[in-house]
């Protein structure tokens, strides 16, 4: 591991001190998830807190600075810890905090090994323009694989429960490519796919080109209208669940299909500004889809 990743593994604090440094890092990290998982009894909550630090820890790695091969090196380390985890052997403090809800919850070992295989992806290289089968094939990595973790932990594993994760995995993750353009161009990545870029006339790959290109807001309509085929997916699969046990899943659906609506409403017509939900409309979306 990096030098930075190292840092993590040496101390070893007591299990209320783990869940507590855990907790801090989610909590912090302002992420749209939080609405979600604070819904969650404790354990469950600590559980999908652990998992959300894995998930930053691997991602982290994939967008730093550091060479390709460095990159991969870590990303390596973290399979071995991963299989540490199941043995229980973990060193690294966010593998430590993963041990219990992984066997309390029966946490697949794929699912977090294909987490890091979507991570490979973006470490390899830089992606521009992927065709459609590889953006979909991203989007279950990065995505959805952490959707089988989640429905684990909230208490549903049914077979309805993981097409949930499916389809409302893709939907969330194309959400946050059209709502993260900007962003991921001057990490010189471009997550729109070549096919529709080439259906409305857009041939370069070059991330700040097709930003400014005057077809980008078709382009990003078709890539959300296959974001909302994959929110009806997951509605629909989401009939056969837990409804109690999902509400956590229908709070992260309902945040981002209104962010996904916000972004159509701006047309995409200044990618550097980014949409964002106010916190009385996720407080109203919490309630609604959480409690009501």
């Amino acid at each position: 591991m990096s030098d930075a990743a190292q840092h993590s593994v040496t101390d070893q604090p007591d299990d209320a001190a783990l869940r507590e440094t855990i907790r801090h890092r989610v909590e912090t990290a302002g992420t749209s998830f939080y609405w979600a998982m604070r819904m969650l009894p404790r354990d469950r909550r600590n559980g999908m807190y652990a998992i959300y630090a894995f998930c930053r820890e691997v991602d982290d790695i994939a967008d730093g600075d550091g060479s390709v091969d460095r990159k991969l090196a870590d990303l390596a380390a973290w399979r071995e810890e991963i299989g540490a985890v199941y043995a229980n052997r973990p060193r690294h403090v966010v593998a430590r905090a993963l041990q219990e809800p992984t066997r309390r919850y029966a946490l697949r070992r794929e699912d977090f090994l294909t987490v890091i295989d979507g991570m490979e992806m973006d470490a390899r290289e830089d992606i521009r323009a992927p065709d459609l089968a590889a953006l979909d094939l991203y989007c279950a990595r990065v995505a959805s694989a952490v959707g089988h973790l989640s429905v684990h932990v909230f208490g549903d594993s049914s077979d309805a429960a993981h097409l949930v994760a499916e389809s409302l995995g893709r939907a969330l993750q194309l959400t946050n490519i059209l709502r993260d353009l900007d962003e991921d161009a001057r990490r010189h990545r471009l997550y729109l796919p070549r096919e529709i870029l080439g259906r409305y006339g857009i041939t370069s790959s070059d991330p700040a080109a097709v930003l400014q290109h005057p077809a980008l807001p078709a382009v990003c309509a078709d890539v959300a209208g296959i974001a909302e085929g994959h929110f009806r997916d997951a509605d629909r699969a989401m009939m056969g669940c837990s409804r109690r046990a999902m509400r956590p899943a229908a709070v992260m659906g309902a945040i981002y299909h209104a962010t996904l609506s916000a972004l159509r409403r701006s047309g995409w017509r200044a990618p550097a500004t980014r949409v964002r939900l106010s916190k009385p409309q996720k407080l109203w979306l919490v309630l609604r889809h959480g409690f009501l």
